[in-house]
């Protein structure tokens, strides 16, 4: 564990020293772009130290994080009730579900559009988009996972006499979690990449706002640091809650 951890330090500090490096040759040997049009680590590093003692960093992604959280419960509460409707009525799924997958593939700025219309340049008009750009993905996964539990299990639960809640809280819940729970975690990456799309065209504080105000300013530096604290921020979501649940969850079913 211990020299794993090792290893992927000493990768990502030869990442930044390459990094460094393309920066000074392109920059002061090559010259082959101007020092404010190219990031470097040094610079990273300077607006980073700029942002905290400014109290901006931690408040933009305090009001990120506060967004995708609602957003995305919110997006599961729509999601899995539509889910289950499409698990229940084979004919509403026959029918719905290719205009559900088309619309998945919709990226989410093309949400922005209505939500400004209909909401203007408010919170709602951001969660609009965070649901809209995560709900179907999650309405697909549980109508999926709902559908790949094996027909054995249920006929066999049926024959014990479970039926109506007792079946689906007791047989078809279990079974069906790990692939859930995958579902869920596609479904987040949509949820902040969707809230990010938002922001962008938002007002309001946040790292998606922030992003834009470092193109104002013409901070290229600024502009790397907001993208890679979105990537951490993803990354951590995922590993530390959506893997850790999968794992545990896999475990229970014997996997």
């Amino acid at each position: 564990m211990i020299k794993r951890m090792i290893k992927h330090i000493l990768f990502y500090i030869l990442l930044v020293v390459l990094w460094q490096i393309v920066f000074h040759f392109g920059t002061s040997v090559f010259g082959w772009w101007k020092p404010y049009a190219f990031p470097n680590p040094l610079g990273v590093w300077q607006s980073l130290q700029t942002m905290v003692r400014q109290n901006l960093l931690f408040t933009a992604v305090y009001f990120s994080m506060r967004r995708a959280f609602l957003g995305f419960l919110l997006a599961i509460v729509v999601g899995v009730a539509a889910g289950l409707a499409l698990a229940r009525f084979k004919t509403l799924s026959e029918l719905t579900k290719p205009i559900i997958l088309g619309v998945q593939s919709l990226p989410s700025v093309c949400w922005v559009p209505f939500a400004i219309l209909w909401f203007g340049l408010t919170e709602n008009s951001i969660y609009f988009v965070v649901i809209m750009g995560s709900a179907f993905c999650v309405t697909i996964s549980v109508e999926a996972a709902i559908r790949n539990v094996n027909p054995l299990h249920i006929k066999a639960a049926k024959t014990m006499g479970a039926k109506g809640g007792t079946l689906y809280f007791r047989v078809i819940a279990p079974s069906c979690l790990p692939a859930l729970i995958t579902g869920l975690k596609q479904g987040w990456s949509f949820a902040w990449r969707a809230l990010m799309s938002a922001e962008v065209m938002s007002a309001t504080i946040g790292l998606g706002q922030t992003l834009m105000m470092g193109r104002d300013l013409a901070d290229i530096n600024r502009v790397m640091l907001i993208i890679l604290i979105i990537i951490i921020i993803g990354v951590l979501i995922e590993k530390l809650v959506f893997s850790i649940a999968e794992e545990r969850a896999l475990s229970r079913v014997g996997r």
